[in-house]
């Protein structure tokens, strides 16, 4: 016998669930009350009425057994039965009907399943049905029994009881969901920042193993310096060993800012200066183009990793420049309300093909196998926007290249505030 996994059921399906059992619990209540307990009932329209609830409860199941149901189709499923719920009260005594609390089922699962604005009109549609049985019920059954204000009183004990579900229940519901929210972001941040921990180990090992090999290699050199200054072999190791020499000491001194968590406030121009001149350096053979309708003023705040992370993303376009042949990146700068804005483009194959719409979504989220490698670049230069506030998006442009959209918190001077 299988078994029924409640909590990995959708909320359409845990409905359809709980409809069914309402559906058999109806049916077996009628034939009780009629042939057990021999009351007079209107049995042949009740049962018109199950069987018609039984069939659009079927069509529902058929219907969305193929497609995803979002908070419309949960709506009217609740509608739906609030009505059928009402005829089949309205046949069966209507406002006296001992079952008539039933009505708050509904409301109950939409506090637990729908946001606000849905569960208030199922609220006020369960609401207005009470109301409807109460002013429909006959005149000689109130002065009969003489209990019109004991009926009066179950519909404001159902009103009272309506607006308890419906603020209280829906209010603990969301604090809930919220929660779940809150938690699941936070292990998602929780294994990045594993991630980045055991990517920063690894680099710090990294840069410890070569620092010793390397001093060796500068002690030899200046010895054979010495001896052999001349020699062409000797002369052209000066400048790859220079360069080395000097990443590694920019390493170590990247390292000490980042663990005292230093942090300035850099303008932009600042910030274009320096992408121009490590571009000029590092990658003299491309052409950085920026394009900027109007100079944008203020600052931003800027840590170590916030140069270098955007380097990764010029890196990256360069790479692809090279595969198509292409020589020149673009880097298109706006402001945007109080942000700023910076459209990296290259004219490489863009996003590759390959890559599943999943897998591009959280491109940037984190490290994304492909043919090009793991996406580490773009997942920490993503990650020291985060933490700088920002943000990166990366999106294929629609004639040529891909395009890298970095947007950070700009602070702007009192002038420009104005």
């Amino acid at each position: 016998m299988p078994v029924i996994n409640y909590q990995n059921m959708t909320i359409i399906q845990r409905l359809f669930l709980l409809r069914t059992a309402a559906i058999i619990i109806q049916f077996l209540t009628v034939l009780i009350v009629y042939f057990v307990m021999s009351l007079q009932i209107a049995l042949l329209p009740l049962m018109v009425v199950i069987i018609v609830e039984s069939l659009f409860h079927i069509l529902s199941i058929l219907i969305f057994r193929q497609r995803d149901a979002g908070n419309v189709a949960i709506v009217l499923q609740l509608v739906a039965d609030v009505i059928f719920l009402t005829v089949l009260l309205s046949l069966s005594g209507g406002a006296t009907n001992a079952f008539v609390s039933l009505l708050l089922l509904p409301i109950v699962i939409a506090a637990v399943s729908l946001p606000a604005s849905y569960l208030l009109f199922i609220s006020f549609s369960a609401i207005a049905s009470y109301s409807a049985l109460l002013l429909t019920m006959p005149e000689h059954t109130m002065h009969h029994m003489d209990m019109s204000n004991h009926f009066i009183g179950m519909w404001a004990n159902f009103l009272l009881s309506v607006i308890v579900v419906t603020f209280v229940v829906g209010a603990m519901a969301r604090v809930i969901t919220n929660r779940e929210r809150a938690i699941a972001l936070q292990r998602e941040d929780q294994l990045k920042s594993e991630q980045l921990l055991a990517l920063g180990v690894a680099s710090a090992q990294v840069t410890h193993q070569v620092a010793t090999p390397l001093a060796n290699i500068q002690l030899l050199y200046e010895e054979l310096a010495e001896d052999y200054p001349e020699h062409e072999a000797i002369v052209a190791m000066a400048q790859p060993l220079t360069a080395c020499t000097n990443q590694l000491g920019y390493f170590r001194s990247l390292a000490t800012s980042i663990r005292e968590n230093k942090k300035t406030q850099l303008s932009v121009t600042e910030l274009l200066e320096q992408l121009v001149d490590q571009m000029h350096f590092h990658f003299p053979e491309q052409a950085l183009d920026i394009i900027q309708a109007d100079p944008v003023h203020g600052k931003i705040v800027s840590d170590a990793m916030l140069l270098p992370a955007l380097l990764n993303l010029i890196q990256n376009a360069i790479r692809a420049n090279e595969e198509s042949q292409q020589q020149h990146i673009t880097l298109t700068v706006s402001r945007i309300n109080n942000t700023l804005s910076l459209q990296l483009r290259d004219f490489g194959a863009g996003i590759e093909a390959n890559m599943s719409q999943a897998q591009r979504e959280v491109l940037g989220e984190q490290m994304v196998v492909s043919k090009s490698g793991l996406g580490m670049a773009v997942f920490l230069s993503n990650s020291t926007f985060q933490r700088l506030g920002g943000k990166l998006k990366l999106i294929n442009h629609s004639e040529q290249g891909c395009i890298a959209l970095v947007t950070l918190p700009l602070l702007l001077d009192n002038k420009e505030d104005e």
